[in-house]
């Protein structure tokens, strides 16, 4: 379940004092790493040392641009994870605050989706990360954000499954409630690691009638090292 007590007035990962609106100090903050350099302007996947993009090669993804705030790795991980899987809701403004510094100056949608749960994973964690994300950023970019998009049912995990075998897994995962014909739409998730989940959340907005489909995120994993 979502935490609810008292929020401390100490940053969430150094313990020193803060403003009490934040749940980050600004010197931890300040610190949180940006994606790497060279990041494919489409899919956001970037490397060390730069390479040709692997997810849009293979994937070919619906979603026509990928900004993230910040790259998945130490301490953003360790801040998403207890965002995600630990009720730690008072992380959710400080990844809105830093993805809507990203997007800042860009060319603003119509309307902000949030990635949904499946009815039983709501459930059983009682609230949804990227919600709680999108709902903040609503409020900073100044967009609507919409409930247009349902995910149907569960999907096995993506790890280890080829580009054709992640498709087929989301295949039906999502249901468009209404129409977003003509209208240019972000879709918000707190992480992308491979981008097809991302992607099959895309093709339905775009068979929907979306004209441009960018996925906001607040981190980006790196690729694999070959």
């Amino acid at each position: 379940m979502p935490f609810s007590g008292f929020w401390p007035r100490h940053c969430f990962l150094c313990g020193a004092a803060r403003d009490v609106r934040d749940a980050l100090c600004a010197g931890c903050r300040g610190d949180l790493p940006a994606p790497g350099p060279g990041a494919c302007p489409r899919c956001g996947e970037w490397r060390s040392p730069p390479a040709p993009c692997r997810c849009c090669a293979e994937l070919g993804p619906a979603f026509d641009e990928t900004v993230a705030a910040y790259a998945y790795r130490y301490p953003v991980d360790v801040l998403v994870r207890r965002l995600k899987y630990g009720g730690a809701l008072q992380l959710a403004p400080a990844l809105a605050a830093g993805l809507a510094r990203a997007v800042a100056g860009r060319e603003m949608p119509d309307l902000l989706v949030a990635m949904p749960l499946s009815s039983r994973r709501l459930r059983r964690r009682g609230y949804n990360q990227a919600l709680e994300i999108a709902r903040r950023l609503a409020v900073l970019c100044q967009r609507p954000l919409v409930a247009t998009l349902e995910r149907t049912r569960d999907t096995t995990a993506q790890a280890g499954l080829t580009a054709a075998r992640r498709r087929d897994n989301l295949a039906g995962a999502f249901r468009c409630r209404r129409s977003v014909a003509g209208l240019r739409v972000a879709l918000v998730d707190d992480v992308m690691t491979s981008g097809a989940t991302l992607d099959a959340a895309a093709r339905v907005l775009k068979a929907a009638g979306a004209s441009r489909v960018c996925a906001w995120v607040a981190a980006r994993t790196a690729a694999p090292e070959y």
